[in-house]
């Protein structure tokens, strides 16, 4: 069977088109991806070992102006261009995970007749895949109250090193991998691939705090100039690096986790029982609070408004859940059978079903 997948722009759309791609090809099938030049997917999905065809991208805007005036003329363009990748690979289905990309793909599936399955990572859907859902009966969403046609809820395709983590057996490993101390109370920090600037002030300017509490920090800041630290000799380790890429390690290594609240990250975070506290993305349509709701509700996560989290706040919740060890094997009990940790494996058998 012939996949092409389309998907990228961000790791929300790459990591879960990537997890997918490894079930597939396992299985013996032939990948094509689909992107644009502007996303992750130019250096992950080679970086993988997929073949990657890219197509101009055609941003939506959410907003009445110029920029949507345009749509319609790039659009055209896009799907020409689209048509021709796809007319190329003559794949016996698409796969949609959305983002502007998978806009003209769909247009083209229907076209052509080709079976097509959509993916929504998020809570709440995106534009594109409120089109691409129009489109095909075959539709997965990662969380079960998403509002799509014809939806059946199978969770979000993580990578099987995520999804198979024993984070007990790792953590010595893990905390050594980091440069970090093997018995301290551990923080992970991180703002995604891009970095958030709330999360890495509003944790810096606490450091001193953490290391009189005897809390040590692996802090992925994705801009360093943003974090703000002080060092005393004897304190605790504050590791900061730009991008952390054996995310495995990293959850092994820590006990409580500050962070956005992405679908992917929501997602690992709770299949691997890492207890954390979510800082959801102010901007958007508020995907990213809903992503958390269901782990937050079951107890396995604190939520905080990107508005609200300061150094206090970091004084007053963050070190004294950290230090209370019963409360973090609650949590991270609550959080282990929130999210399926086989939606590589469900969401490829949709696709094999889609061609019969």
């Amino acid at each position: 069977m012939r996949v092409l997948l389309a998907g990228g722009g961000t790791a929300g759309h790459t990591s879960p088109l990537l997890a997918t791609a490894a079930v597939l090809r396992d299985e013996g099938d032939e990948i094509v991806c689909l992107g644009t030049p502007r996303g992750l997917e130019v250096t992950l999905i080679p970086q993988a070992g997929y073949e990657l065809e890219l197509v101009p991208p055609v941003p939506l805007p959410r907003r009445p102006g110029k920029d949507l005036v345009l749509v319609p003329a790039k659009l055209r363009k896009t799907i020409k261009a689209t048509g021709e990748v796809i007319d190329r690979v003559k794949p016996d289905v698409i796969v949609g995970f959305g983002g502007y990309v998978s806009v003209p793909a769909y247009f083209v599936a229907k076209r052509r007749g080709i079976p097509l399955v959509v993916h929504e990572g998020n809570a709440i859907p995106g534009v594109a895949n409120k089109l691409g859902a129009r489109f095909t009966e075959n539709v997965a969403t990662s969380f079960p109250d998403t509002d799509l046609p014809h939806a059946t809820c199978i969770g979000l395709p993580i990578r099987r090193e995520i999804s198979g983590l024993d984070r007990v057996a790792k953590r010595a490993e893990a905390r050594a991998h980091f440069g970090l101390d093997a018995d301290r109370p551990t923080l992970l920090v991180t703002g995604g691939s891009q970095g958030a600037r709330r999360i890495n002030q509003a944790v810096s300017a606490a450091s001193r705090d953490l290391a009189d509490s005897g809390v040590q920090v692996l802090h992925a800041a994705g801009r360093p100039q943003e974090v703000n630290l002080s060092p005393r000799e004897g304190d605790p380790p504050y590791v900061v690096t730009t991008f952390i890429d054996r995310m495995d390690l990293a959850y092994a290594a820590a006990d409580l986790i500050v962070c956005r609240a992405g679908a992917n990250t929501v997602t690992e975070v709770a299949a691997v029982g890492l207890p954390a506290a979510f800082v959801p993305l102010p901007h958007g349509n508020g995907e990213q609070a809903h992503n958390a709701h269901p782990v937050v509700r079951a107890g396995g996560a604190l939520m905080i408004d990107d508005g609200a989290l300061t150094p206090a706040w970091i004084d007053n919740v963050v070190i004294p859940l950290i230090s209370h060890e019963g409360r973090l094997t609650a949590m991270s009990e609550a959080a282990w059978g929130i999210v399926p940790r086989d939606a590589d494996e469900r969401l490829a058998a949709m696709i094999r079903q889609a061609v019969r």
